[in-house]
């Protein structure tokens, strides 16, 4: 369900393609929340009936038409109201399903060098994701530019969520990794 929020707060920004959406949830806010194209454009669909959005399709003599979705004010409303209403799904950012650690709860069953192959593998990632984050940083900043900067400080404020996440993770994981390398 909170897929459609992070729709609605998205299109609230600016009107946009189902296409333009999935490639904004696959680029920027994967991290937030994942969704592919199919539940995307479902959502889509689904908020176009219940009359939060608005539809309008675009011929082009060069490329496929399109359809551009804007919000409504009753999509607004449903917006505004999902965000003032108290959260229940604050555990979902404190325990996730991950098969990472699944696999390193059982990594025992393995040798020592498979061990340590994986969580070299989990570290190369979140070192990784340095990078990205901090390139995630700086459109944000360039967003303050086009956007409402009360809006650019609330995706700030997400983002070093994001980046205190990874510290966090590298942090466990050179851990983990000096535990297998100097006990097993």
């Amino acid at each position: 369900m909170s897929l459609r929020y992070g729709l609605l707060g998205v299109i609230n920004l600016e009107s946009m393609t189902g296409y333009q959406l999935s490639k904004d949830f696959n680029e920027s806010y994967k991290y937030i929340w994942y969704a592919n194209s199919s539940q995307i454009y479902n959502e889509l669909c689904k908020m176009e009936q219940d009359g939060w959005l608005t539809s309008k399709r675009v011929i082009q003599d060069e490329k496929p038409n399109k359809r551009v979705y804007s919000i409504t004010e009753k999509g607004r409303s449903e917006l505004l109201s999902w965000l003032s209403t108290p959260a229940t799904d604050v555990m979902s950012t404190i325990t996730s399903k991950s098969a990472f650690l699944l696999r390193v709860l059982f990594a025992g069953y393995t040798s020592k060098e498979s061990s340590l192959t994986l969580l070299h593998s989990f570290r190369d990632l979140y070192l990784s994701h340095k990078t990205t984050q901090s390139n995630i940083r700086e459109a944000i900043t360039q967003d303050e530019l086009e956007y409402d900067k009360e809006i650019a400080m609330y995706w700030k404020i997400v983002a070093l969520h994001g980046e205190i996440m990874n510290e966090a993770r590298l942090k466990w994981v050179e851990q983990a990794i000096k535990i297998v390398e100097n006990e097993r």
